[in-house]
């Protein structure tokens, strides 16, 4: 009798366990929202991304081609996004007389070791550098005489525009920029920043690789650097992202046999895939980049796009699957 009781009890006790098993698996799937392409309406490019006490920032291009201010966006989740201003640029204005001067585009925002925010973005095609204490401003330039941060004179014979920068693990931080003219000669330039994060610190290097066009990113993974950036026209379907790697924030990079990472997929639901940037939540590496949207018109409309970025057992990055689409936790 007292046997029997004893696998009632514990058969009990299995039940509630496995009962509240069943309610954790159900909670955490309920959890997980899936993500399609595009993440939100509107025309943007160039995408960056920062992550502040739980929220998601998203900077970047206003289409067609830029505007007075950048697109400004945040999330929690990436299924309920809210338009902000992000009181940029004030009065910086392009020196170049061949460039509109009144497009602000590419940004670049992160956080700094002194828990400041810093900016850097392209006025035209000359590159500017902001400080602020939060994500959305308001934001002062870091250079006294409110000057460029590199003006157009400074490297002729790059376009100097899509500024990326990049903390390492000492925080040490670098600069990455450059393009070229006419959709040929891109150049990527490198230099190292003092502490204040617009002094350069050195002369800078360009360490272009055989395929880079423009839009550098610079991200460290499994003790490499992987110098990311992007190639082909970024008008039509030839746009793509490559990589390289280096063992140093400066070079040289080498880039991978299988260099190109994300382009134009064989349906062609997404086109010209490229300008991205790549931010790691809840242990998983994901890539946001824009995409053209398809129309007859005479100029190029983009979209903002989501997919997971993957590596196999030797750090090599994997081809990123478009169609897929992610599972992101609400």
């Amino acid at each position: 009798m007292i046997f029997k009781r004893l696998i009632q009890k514990n058969w009990m006790s299995l039940s509630l366990i496995l009962l509240c098993l069943q309610c954790i698996l159900a909670i955490k799937t309920k959890a997980q929202v899936r993500i399609g392409n595009p993440i939100l309406p509107g025309y943007f490019a160039d995408p960056t991304i920062i992550k502040e006490k739980g929220v998601f920032y998203i900077c970047a291009t206003i289409d067609p081609w830029g505007d007075k201010e950048l697109g400004v966006f945040t999330t929690k989740d990436f299924v309920k996004f809210d338009r902000q201003h992000i009181n940029w640029p004030t009065k910086q204005v392009c020196t170049s007389p061949s460039s509109n001067t009144s497009m602000v585009w590419a940004p670049c925002v992160l956080k700094g070791k002194d828990n400041k925010f810093y900016m850097y973005v392209a006025v035209g095609s000359e590159l500017w550098a902001g400080v602020s204490n939060t994500p959305l401003g308001p934001w002062r330039n870091l250079k006294a005489d409110n000057t460029p941060l590199v003006k157009y004179t400074d490297f002729p014979l790059v376009h100097n525009i899509d500024p990326e920068c990049f903390i390492d693990d000492d925080g040490q931080a670098y600069l990455y920029w450059g393009s070229g003219y006419n959709w040929v000669n891109g150049h990527c330039m490198a230099v190292k920043l003092k502490g204040d994060m617009v002094t350069f610190d050195g002369i800078p290097v360009d360490v272009t690789t055989t395929h880079y066009f423009e839009a550098p990113l610079m991200r460290k993974w499994h003790n490499k650097y992987y110098l990311m950036f992007s190639n082909g026209k970024a008008t039509d379907a030839t746009y793509c992202v490559g990589y390289a790697v280096g063992t140093s924030p400066l070079g040289p990079f080498i880039e991978e046999k299988n260099w190109k990472i994300l382009e134009t997929n064989a349906d062609s639901t997404t086109i010209g895939p490229g300008h991205h940037t790549v931010f790691r939540e809840n242990g998983q590496d994901y890539i946001l980049y824009h995409r053209i949207f398809p129309q007859n018109k005479a100029y190029v409309l983009r979209q903002l796009c989501l997919d997971s970025l993957d590596f196999d057992n030797n750090g090599h990055i994997l081809k990123v699957n478009t169609n897929r689409g992610v599972k992101f936790s609400k």
